[in-house]
């Protein structure tokens, strides 16, 4: 059969693609340094969380799964101390932009971000940091509400750091036999990140 008769179902959906280049790039010299960057400025604007280019680099190196969950969490944490200063320095000039352009920001989030600091500030931005309530809301709201950079580094640190190295680990112990299923159910497993994603951003409703 030749390649023009190959139906069109029988080809990869975008999905799938993404997942072959994000395994495929994984393997690249600079994969370190770009999910360290991932990490870093999805602490704050990027929408996208560096969870599965870390995964996807632990299928190609299980053994360093400590060194890859630590720069994540490094960069996570740097990236959230970006997240602070944003919110403590140019929060006025810049939450025009931010309302209008970046995903899960808005004024009525940022009010229950107030409320939730009120009640207890390194608690939340744990959870926010270990779960999927949007991280960066939190990260930005500490530095407009005047949340100590000490309380947001600790808790940054510990919810970020359990949350990577906790998907390091698995990929380690099970990645090879693991990989298998992930491959064949990835489309369900997309949408069970997106669902996750978006009860996180709901979360905030849920719990004022």
């Amino acid at each position: 059969m030749s390649p023009e008769t190959v139906p069109a179902a029988a080809k990869p959906n975008w999905l799938r693609r993404m997942y072959a280049w994000t395994l495929k790039w994984a393997e690249h010299p600079k994969a370190v340094p770009a999910l360290f960057f991932i990490s870093l400025i999805e602490s704050s604007v990027f929408p996208i969380p560096p969870d599965p280019l870390l995964m996807a680099i632990c299928f190609t190196r299980p053994k360093n799964w400590v060194r890859l969950a630590f720069w994540c969490t490094l960069g996570s944490v740097i990236g959230a101390v970006g997240g602070w200063l944003i919110g403590w320095l140019f929060w006025e000039s810049l939450k025009d932009f931010f309302f209008a352009y970046v995903p899960k920001f808005s004024p009525e989030v940022f009010d229950m971000a107030k409320g939730y600091f009120d009640q207890n500030a390194f608690l939340w931005i744990l959870a926010s940091a270990f779960t999927p309530i949007p991280f960066k809301v939190f990260t930005i709201a500490s530095g407009v509400f005047d949340v100590s950079l000490w309380i947001l580094i600790i808790a940054s640190s510990l919810g970020r750091g359990a949350r990577f190295f906790a998907v390091a680990l698995v990929i380690r112990l099970c990645g090879p036999a693991a990989r298998p299923y992930l491959e064949k159910y990835l489309e369900i497993a997309a949408v069970a990140f997106f669902v996750l994603g978006l009860l996180g951003f709901y979360a905030l409703k849920w719990l004022k």
